[in-house]
């Protein structure tokens, strides 16, 4: 027995939900061919086996062919997704877990040229930016088979073996009726609050009379678009008042804000260096108003934050999603009394912008969520115990160590600088990145922990690592910044690194040229910025920051804007020459021959970095595989057997940036499958 708020369980209707936590819906853009096949299954599994009472599968699964999958959706109006769904909804409730799933129709949040290529529709033909199609304005036609795709997509979901389903109602179509900004109908579904509303209560009125009145329905909807010309905090709690009495649902999910953008979405689901739980005490106020089971989520990234909505009577269920991506074990470990070993969201948001741009949804400093059919979450111990020695203590070697530590080898790591954190350190400088520090501070608890050994402030050389008689040597030893890419006066540029770490102060008209368009242009751009310097950011990308993406682009720019900072893209840097008013940038472009010569008092390259990796060809020779890899069975997740020289002493890695310039989740990843298995 617990008073913890957290682990106090939850009637929903006939449902008795195990404790207060939940994961909410959302499209990892696992399925396959819109499958939620193995992958997608293991994954809810590992959560549903680690405590969690209710996970929402998709984000979300379309009703309608028109609602074209812009995130890899999960295909709900195919027949063949019961069975998928049926294995999914039976390993998550052996685990003791409820599964519920979220429908909708994406009206306007999609693109027509994806899926069966149909237009997109919507109650205007007001376009989305962020899917950039105009739609077509709905017909009656339309409205009719959408309501019939519900309905036949919730009964699908009740024959799965649900226990219940989530409409999406907020950027969706849906509340695009809603709201007068995306609402320009002149008949019975425009107008008035009661005409906007009447597409979703036929909808659910389908739906009821197709799965009956014990079947679990709810909405995530929003209550407050924060839009000129959207739905109001006024309507939008009115709306909430009548889905209640409409006796039709039986919970909300409730939204604030709207995702039509990528800097409103940043303001609906935050990333690092905004504020904690924005929307908490909004939910609060539509539970008090309303007196109906209210979820919510939205940056609630620790169990302190969740204890205080449920304890304060805020919300009845909290959305912690981005944190069990990060620990799917969360609960287990409030369980055990582990609270301090649960490894933190740290709000990078990698995750969604992934999503976003069209990839999978990966944590990025927990490499095994989203490959849980390989990687392991909870490693098991080392048969045989060896001496693994460790060169470098960024993201890489730290994570080396932290998975050798806890299957129980002796651990030696060798770091040159006088504390751990390579490159993360420089980042977490940034005001608004300082989140990232736990990615580090996480680590160096496990190691210390595990009995890792730490050697600060040393240079390793190849004597220091053979003295130490390993078994095992890892190179995580990283990389240095890279200026050397012009024709010539590389020797007059300085590095991101050399203002990240303020050993160059800015000068006052400042070119930062960015050649990896990741993030320490743009931080290194925000200490350019604020000390009053006239500052051009110029990229040979025909688009600003690719490696950044869309939800962390945003902070940047809303502060780069501030100072006027100006954006140049298409131009590349070709020479600097030194000259009587300081510098002079030689600059050209991919797009023809044309060159022009501009004055700067100081240039900046960011070009991601060129490995450290004499100490690792030095080891080489002397090695049993001799720095080999098998690379087929390092995507299989198994253990390497490659010797190509059986008389050497050890075996021998390297990692992260030790082998190419990467990012922190390619580092992490690295070590996580090579040393899960020695």
């Amino acid at each position: 027995m617990t008073n913890d708020p957290l682990l106090q369980a939850f009637q929903l209707k006939h449902l008795t939900l195990r404790n207060r936590i939940m994961i909410t819906a959302h499209e990892p853009a696992y399925p396959e061919n819109g499958m939620p096949t193995a992958r997608y299954r293991a994954y809810h599994v590992e959560r549903a086996k680690a405590g969690i009472a209710l996970t929402m599968t998709a984000g979300s699964a379309i009703v309608s062919k028109d609602s074209a999958p812009a995130f890899n959706n999960i295909l709900a109006y195919k027949d063949e997704v019961v069975s998928h769904l049926r294995d999914l909804v039976d390993a998550c409730h052996e685990q003791g877990a409820a599964v519920m799933i979220q429908l909708t129709h994406l009206g306007r949040r999609t693109h027509w040229s994806r899926g069966d290529w149909l237009p997109v529709v919507s109650s205007s033909a007001r376009r989305e930016p962020a899917h950039r199609a105009f739609p077509k304005v709905i017909e009656d036609w339309d409205i009719e088979r959408i309501i019939r795709d519900y309905a036949d997509a919730a009964e699908r979901m009740q024959a799965a073996g649900m226990d219940g389903i989530e409409l999406e109602a907020y950027g969706h179509l849906l509340d695009q009726f809603w709201s007068p900004y995306t609402n320009a109908l002149d008949n019975d579904y425009g107008g008035s609050l009661e005409n906007r509303l009447r597409f979703s209560m036929e909808v659910l009125k389908a739906i009821r009379e197709r799965v009956g009145k014990e079947f679990i329905i709810g909405v995530r909807n929003v209550a407050d678009e924060v839009l000129d010309g959207g739905l109001t905090k006024a309507e939008g709690i009115e709306i909430a008042c009548r889905l209640r009495d409409s006796g039709l649902i039986d919970f909300l999910n409730i939204i604030r804000g709207h995702i039509d953008t990528d800097a409103a979405l940043t303001d609906v689901i935050p990333v690092q260096g905004m504020r904690n739980s924005p929307h908490l005490d909004f939910a609060g106020e539509v539970r008090e108003i309303t007196r109906f089971p209210i979820f919510h989520a939205g940056k609630i990234p620790d169990l302190a934050t969740a204890r205080h909505a449920i304890a304060s009577g805020k919300l009845d269920m909290v959305g912690m999603t981005r944190a069990h991506l990060a620990d799917p074990h969360i609960v287990r470990k409030l369980i055990a009394g582990q609270e301090d070993s649960i490894r933190p969201c740290v709000g990078a948001t990698y995750c969604l912008d992934r999503i976003y741009q069209g990839g999978e949804a990966y944590c990025i400093h927990n490499a095994a969520s989203g490959r849980e059919l390989t990687m392991p979450h909870q490693l098991q111990a080392a048969s045989v115990k060896k001496r693994i020695v460790i060169v470098g203590a960024g993201p890489a070697g730290l994570e080396a160590a932290r998975v050798a530590g806890e299957r129980g080898h002796e651990v030696i790591v060798l770091e040159a600088d006088s504390e751990a954190g390579g490159q993360i350190r420089l980042t977490a400088r940034s005001p608004h990145r300082r989140e990232m520090i736990s990615i580090v501070e996480w680590r160096l608890a496990q190691c210390e922990h595990y009995g890792v050994q730490f050697r600060f402030n040393c240079w390793a050389e190849a004597e220091d690592v053979l003295e130490l008689k390993p078994d095992v040597v890892v190179i995580a030893t990283g990389g240095l910044a890279n200026t050397e890419i012009l024709a010539s006066g590389n020797e007059h540029v300085v590095s991101t690194w050399d203002i990240l770490a303020g050993s160059t102060k800015p000068a006052k008209k400042v070119l930062l040229y960015d050649d990896a368009g990741d993030h320490a242009a743009l931080q290194a751009a925000e200490w350019i910025a604020a000390s009053g310097a006239e500052l051009e950011i110029m990229t040979p990308d025909r688009s600003f920051a690719p490696e950044v993406m869309g939800m962390n682009l945003v902070p940047y720019l809303r502060n780069l804007q501030q100072h006027q900072v100006t954006f140049t893209v298409t131009y590349r840097l070709l020479a600097v020459e030194k000259s009587t008013q300081g510098l002079t940038a030689i600059i050209g472009s991919d797009y023809g021959s044309w060159q022009q010569r501009k004055d700067y008092d100081q240039i900046i390259v960011n070009h991601g970095t060129q490995p450290l990796d004499e100490l690792y060809f030095e080891l080489k020779p002397q090695s049993k595989n001799l720095g080999a890899v098998d690379y087929e069975q390092l995507i299989d997740g198994q253990a390497q057997t490659l010797l190509k020289n059986p008389e050497g002493q050890f075996l021998l890695y390297r990692i992260g940036d030790a082998v190419a310039a990467r990012n922190t989740h390619a580092a992490i990843y690295d070590a996580l499958r090579l040393m899960k298995d020695i």
